[in-house]
């Protein structure tokens, strides 16, 4: 009975102590901000190696089809052999949520909403021990909670009623084999630290008390060998459900958290490396700093590229500071293990590649690839492969414009930096290079120039803006057939300038044209964004065709039945019915961002086209303010449109405006 009491004491008093992890008093704020994480749940003899990399725009849920939505209560409960798990290791690759599991478990175990099977729960943070080089497991204890009236002994006379947590276990630098004559079976005995710490793992003292390690997969082939009957939870991130929710909690103002995850949501490569729960926090802080001072995200100048240093100069901030040679030479041969594996439509790289190329640095490698153990009674080594696609697509695309001074040669010895000829088979006929061929652009903008020489001391190559923006003139110049007007065709163009976000190389790229046409064409959010920048910075366009084209302002699922609410999401002031209101009455016009391109000052617009583009009558008042504002165009073409007799009327009103000088109408 004394059970509630010892409980609430052991918490209170270990938090004065904060060198093992205490956990803070933050249950109410933490229970919202904390969203689901995706894990798999397996006996090791089960858990090996998975193939491939997370990178699908499914989310994590499909890179294992065992995953599953889990909250904390799974980790201890009775698996599918019958067992209740004694020992549970977490995996998950830095950045993946397992320290906030940790956190979510002390939570919920000090209000006494789960584990209550634990009178006592003692969480070290391996990554901030601070223990005597000697001690014994009643001098852990007693230094987890340095003010606990109940004495240590007595504490570990129940021992069923005890749980350890080692969070951050790949930073414990000592050998994990050590003699079984050596460890301890009596929790009093004082002996090396190693030792101590060993003999609870191998279950010699406090054989019934229960274990929760979470750790990097780095570490899973020695942890392997000191552990028996363990079960293995596997961290895969976000589900596409769980990514909205966790921007909703982010933001305290939900009319912002709508505004950011469209803008997320309607960029493909954002959203897909969303699954990785750091990643939508860099987003959600860049994001942040977007909103501050504006209304909308509309004019958001933060691309892709730079949401992706933010996230490397983030992880990078307290690592080899003092050798910031040690880690360029890291990141140049990171970037030409990416690109080999991407030329090569290869994602996974076994130990002899990862040693060849000097990349075996426990300090750097775990935040970049993540490590699979094969399973038992397989003779390969282990393999790797990059967190999530996009971030090897990311690292090859620095491949090709970093500079390393000539003194680096890839030990793979294969792949040219020759950035014309990745350009040139992206023309012909490898489309799977659109994202690198995308961060290439990003790269080489003169804010990406000086933030990775100022951040990480990486220098990008002067001469691969000019092959870029030579490549980008010669290539539309190719697509446009002889006897016609110069035109843009490819929507990817404007993602890559876009991506740039530079309005004297958008200027120089699109100088030559004079016409911009798509065909059939769906139009995200960022598609938008991407199209009204490079309008807004084209002198030149004279005509503009959109054929069959549709406009959209958030994905499918959210336009298909607006009634209803995310599932567990509400707004600040807890009601969840408000989301999809809000979109409502926020969402502008389908074709907004367009007619606001095209109203630029130095417009010379003649030629409007819209044809099959299912032009509503709310499109008809942003129409009708272009052509009183803009005096050149001289034809307009609404074919297939459903404006409705009061669209109609709202288009005579701009008709009638003296600045309106339109010729023809169809």
């Amino acid at each position: 009975e004394h059970r509630p009491d010892s409980r609430e004491h052991m918490v209170r008093e270990s938090r004065q102590d904060r060198e093992l992890g205490a956990c803070p008093r933050e249950s109410p704020s933490f229970h919202s901000h904390f969203t689901t994480l995706t894990i798999t749940r397996e006996p090791w003899s089960k858990h090996g190696a998975k193939d491939g990399a997370v990178g699908t725009s499914q989310g994590c849920a499909s890179a294992n089809r065992g995953a599953a939505t889990a909250a904390t209560t799974t980790l201890f409960e009775v698996g599918r052999d019958g067992q209740t798990p004694q020992v549970v290791v977490l995996v998950g690759a830095p950045g993946m949520g397992k320290t906030m599991m940790v956190r979510k478990v002390m939570v919920e175990w000090e209000e006494g909403t789960l584990h209550t099977q634990f009178d006592f729960v003692f969480c070290i943070d391996c990554k901030a021990i601070a223990l005597p080089v000697e001690a014994s497991v009643a001098d852990l204890v007693s230094q987890c909670c340095p003010g606990l009236q109940v004495p240590a002994g007595k504490i570990l006379d129940n021992q069923k009623k005890i749980l350890f947590i080692f969070d951050g276990f790949e930073v414990l630098g000592f050998s994990l084999v050590q003699p079984e004559a050596e460890l301890s079976s009596d929790p009093r005995e004082v002996k090396p630290l190693e030792l101590t710490l060993m003999s609870l793992l191998k279950k010699t003292v406090l054989p019934e008390a229960s274990l929760l390690i979470t750790t990097r997969p780095t570490a899973l082939g020695s942890l392997r060998q000191c552990l028996k009957g363990e079960y293995y939870m596997e961290i895969l991130g976000f589900s596409a459900a769980r990514r909205e929710e966790y921007f909703h909690r982010y933001f305290e103002n939900p009319n912002k958290a709508d505004m950011a995850f469209r803008f997320a949501r309607g960029n493909e490569i954002l959203y897909s490396l969303c699954v990785i729960p750091v990643m939508s926090w860099t987003i959600c802080t860049i994001l942040e700093q977007e909103l501050c001072g504006k209304k909308n995200l509309l004019e958001c100048s933060k691309a892709t590229t730079g949401m992706m240093m933010f996230y490397l100069s983030q992880l990078l901030k307290h690592r080899n500071r003092h050798k910031p040679q040690v880690l360029q030479q890291f990141l140049l041969q990171l970037c030409s293990l990416a690109a080999d594996g991407i030329w090569k439509h290869k994602v996974i790289f076994e130990e002899k590649e990862i040693k060849d190329c000097g990349l075996d640095q426990p300090d750097l490698l775990p935040f970049f690839l993540n490590e699979r153990i094969p399973k038992e009674g397989e003779d390969h080594g282990s393999i790797y492969a990059f967190t999530h696609l996009h971030l090897q697509e990311f690292f090859a695309a620095m491949f090709f414009v970093l500079e390393d001074d000539g003194e680096m040669v890839s030990s793979l010895g294969r792949l040219e930096k020759d950035v014309s000829k990745l350009l040139e088979s992206y023309n012909k006929s490898r489309k799977d290079l659109n994202v690198t061929v995308r961060f290439l652009f990003g790269l080489v903008s003169q804010k990406s120039i000086e933030y990775l020489d100022k951040t990480i001391g990486c220098r990008i190559s002067p001469r691969a803006r000019e092959e870029l923006l030579e490549w980008l003139q010669r290539r539309q110049g190719d697509l446009s057939h002889s006897g016609q007007a110069l035109k843009v065709s490819e929507m990817d163009t404007f993602h890559f300038l876009f991506e740039m976000n530079d309005k004297s190389f958008t200027q120089s790229a699109l100088g030559h044209f004079t016409d911009l046409d798509l065909k059939d064409t769906r139009l995200t959010l960022y598609d938008q964004m991407a199209l009204s920048f490079c309008i807004q910075h084209w002198a030149g366009l004279g005509c503009v065709t959109l054929q069959g084209c549709s406009f959209h302002w958030q994905h499918p699922e959210a336009e298909l039945d607006a009634s209803v609410p995310c599932s567990g999401v509400s707004g600040a002031g807890g009601h969840p019915g408000t989301l999809v209101l809000r979109q409502r009455e926020e969402l502008p016009c389908p074709i907004h961002l367009l007619c606001r391109a095209l109203r630029h000052r130095d417009s010379a617009l003649r030629v409007l086209r819209l044809q099959w583009c299912r032009l509503s009558e709310s499109c008809c008042a942003e129409l009708a303010a272009l052509l009183a504002e803009h005096p050149g165009l001289a034809h307009l073409e609404l074919g297939d449109s459903s404006l409705g007799d009061s669209g109609v009327r709202l288009l005579c009103e701009g008709l009638r405006t003296p600045g309106c000088h339109l010729r023809i109408l169809r």
